[in-house]
């Protein structure tokens, strides 16, 4: 004991133990509150890339799939629809998709991995209304020459069965077309790359 009668071993013990617990302490409440700016398990999920069996989706027919709350199609294109997506080019505003709408693996004539497969996001880029698939001319709003596509009937807007606008209509620009990758010959990760395969 020093001379004015404080224990300065018994004071270092209790300042020594008094930060430790404060440290501890201050560990259990930082925590929880670093771990809440984390995204919460349903923010995680709406971001998630979903899967998609292709396994029976037969040549002209079209698969919706529901990712980030939006719609994506997956449209099994025939041969004769690859071969007619290069007759319509004149009559588009962006025939070779340098707008960046879609992935780069993505930026070719059929705006696709696969070319008998479009994935794109079923959303119009004019004001955010889903259009309807027209593989045949069934309505007068459609040209003569209809080869199949989209058209959404809200305001007019026309795409082919790449996506791709066609000029003159509202839509200022293709479908996009999201991050996705082919896990097997019939399944399908959308909202991940994996570039071609």
């Amino acid at each position: 004991m020093s001379a004015d009668g404080v224990d300065l071993k018994r004071r270092r013990t209790l300042t020594l133990a008094t930060s430790a617990f404060g440290a501890v302490g201050a560990g259990f409440v930082a925590v929880p509150f670093l771990a809440s700016w984390n995204p919460s398990e349903r923010a995680k999920a709406a971001g998630a890339p979903v899967e998609a069996d292709i396994s029976k989706l037969e040549p002209g027919q079209l698969l919706r799939v529901k990712w980030r709350g939006k719609p994506v199609w997956v449209v099994s294109r025939t041969e004769k629809n690859q071969q007619e997506l290069a007759r319509d080019d004149a009559e588009l505003a962006d025939p070779n998709s340098e707008m960046v709408q879609q992935p780069s693996y993505c930026q070719n004539p059929t705006r696709s991995i696969k070319p008998n497969y479009l994935v794109a996001v079923g959303i119009c880029t004019h004001l955010g209304c889903s259009p309807t698939y027209m593989p045949k001319r069934t309505i007068d709003g459609l040209p003569e020459n209809w080869k199949g596509g989209f058209f959404c009937p809200c305001h007019g807007s026309r795409f082919d069965l790449a996506g791709r606008v066609f000029a003159g209509v509202p839509a200022p620009t293709n479908l996009v077309i999201p991050k996705h990758q082919y896990l097997s010959d019939t399944t399908l990760l959308i909202g991940e790359d994996g570039g071609a395969s």
